[in-house]
């Protein structure tokens, strides 16, 4: 056995730059109860993304853990008065369960810029985009176009493919023979905040 067959430094050994995830990387140490949440997380995380003023460029994939139940009332509230009697409570309701139907398949987005203010996605929003739902046209969609990220709602037309906006402002996206489009994701709920 030659000494130089074990130890040291070798050609082409070790990882290489960036791997799968674009970027370079680093070694952290992290509880072994999160191990299972986060390897599902990296399992799935999209890759990085370019952004034209529509999406944020870190996509998170949706956090699996565990369940936070939340009081749920009976009555629905309407915009007028609220009445005493209704104060009663149905089970508790986890957000999680509500909004995350293929947690492994389920990823977090932060919108950017008002292109889609008619489908209620506001600047600062943040979008459950799952990706075990099909694409079909009249959905909200996180798409890739030619390299640049946008969550447009996806339409068909006679001659291929449109992301259209949701504010007359902004001029639809054809998608024509020999364009690139990558669909990321629909978008199945948006989070909005009215506190801030």
């Amino acid at each position: 056995m030659s000494p130089n067959q074990h130890g040291g430094r070798r050609p082409g050994a070790g990882r290489p730059k960036g791997g799968r995830y674009g970027e370079p990387t680093r070694t952290i140490r992290v509880p072994e109860s999160l191990l299972p949440a986060l390897r599902q997380q990296l399992e799935h995380w999209p890759g990085p993304a370019a952004t034209d003023g529509e999406v944020a460029p870190l996509a998170r994939p949706a956090w699996p853990g565990q369940p936070l139940p939340l009081p749920l009332y009976t009555s629905r509230v309407a915009a007028g008065f609220p009445s005493p009697a209704d104060d009663h409570l149905e089970e508790p309701l986890d957000l999680n369960r509500h909004l995350i139907h293929h947690p492994a398949a389920t990823f977090l987005v932060r919108a950017s810029g008002d292109s889609m203010l008619g489908a209620g996605i506001h600047p600062g929003d943040i979008l459950v985009v799952d990706r075990a739902l099909q694409a079909e046209p009249g959905r909200v969609v996180i798409a890739v176009v030619d390299g640049e990220l946008t969550v447009k709602r996806l339409l068909r037309d006679g001659q291929g493919w449109v992301l259209q906006p949701e504010n007359p402002d902004y001029a639809p996206i054809l998608i024509r023979e020999g364009q690139e489009l990558q669909i990321w994701g629909v978008v199945a709920h948006v989070i909005h905040s009215l506190a801030e």
